[in-house]
């Protein structure tokens, strides 16, 4: 990143699929003290980011939001970006959520898809993912919605650019089921169903691995002491190298069965350990409470 991209306010570009928020996520960064523009054909970024510098100065943070109805003026998008046209740091955030979760939300809304045409509405989100694939690979953070309500994916947005001048990279480390699902936005997975599972012990399976009985349970195990002292170092290696790169995000997602004992507490020392190395690491649980 340049020394002037450093000195101008950030750019935000929201992005994603049909009914996943961005709407939602364009009024928290309005909030946030953004210039926001919604709907912006992406052949004019550079012109808003012009007008912006010119009138309200180059240090006001701008967030511009770009739907699937801009067609094929995506690939300006990504050229603009790619070659840093705008003279700012760049942060592309991707909004996505499962078909049956967009489907719901777009029916409540009453709304049709703007690619079904004569068809059904799943077509047209299922046209949509095809053209937002290549966007979606590039994005510097893909937020899943399936599971957040509005007030979470305002919290969600908030975390992530509350603080505008921080350039430090935000580590979420999460725990999940893999009953439920692997978390789609996780940049590393890892499996905690090697270890034995606490739910087997009558007196630990209530609890949670955020129970000091369960986590030292969970810690004993062979194996356990082994895998982080191997995979913490290798996520520091990694998250120095997105640093260098200019990335502000990593996920980490830790599984176990359901997600309320192993993954939990694996996922609490990670974090723990990765704070201690001087990241801004957070633990969270998908699932926990789920039951």
């Amino acid at each position: 990143m340049s020394a002037d991209a450093q000195e101008h306010g950030e750019l935000v570009v929201v992005t994603g699929m049909t009914g996943a928020g961005r709407s939602t996520a364009a009024k928290e960064l309005e909030d946030l003290g953004y210039y926001v523009v919604d709907n912006m054909p992406p052949s004019l970024l550079r012109d808003v980011v012009r007008l912006v510098d010119e009138s309200r100065g180059i240090k006001q943070p701008v967030a511009v939001v770009v739907d699937v109805r801009s067609g094929s003026f995506f690939e300006t998008l990504q050229a603009n970006l790619a070659q840093g046209a705008t003279g700012r740091q760049a942060t592309l955030v991707f909004l996505e959520a499962t078909d049956d979760v967009l489907v719901r939300r777009q029916e409540a809304a009453r709304r049709p898809h703007p690619l079904q045409g004569t068809g059904r509405l799943l077509d047209g989100l299922q046209r949509e993912r095809t053209v937002l694939a290549e966007l979606r690979s590039d994005a510097d953070l893909v937020i899943d919605t399936t599971a957040l309500n509005v007030h979470q994916l305002t919290d969600r947005i908030a975390e992530a650019f509350g603080t505008p001048d921080t350039r430090r990279l935000k580590v979420t480390v999460t725990s999940f089921g893999f009953k439920y699902g692997i978390p789609v936005d996780a940049d590393f997975v890892a499996d905690m169903r090697f270890l034995p599972n606490p739910f087997w012990i009558p007196e630990l399976r209530s609890g949670t691995g955020k129970d000091p009985e369960v986590s030292d349970y969970v810690m004993s195990q062979p194996g356990a002491a082994e895998f982080l002292d191997g995979y913490v170092p290798v996520l520091e290696g990694v998250a120095e190298g997105y640093r260098r790169e200019g990335k502000r995000f990593m996920t980490v997602a830790i599984g176990c069965t359901g997600g309320k004992h192993r993954s939990v507490a694996m996922t609490e020392e990670i974090a723990r350990r990765l704070s201690a190395t001087g990241f801004e690491a957070r633990p969270t649980h998908r699932d926990l409470g789920r039951e």
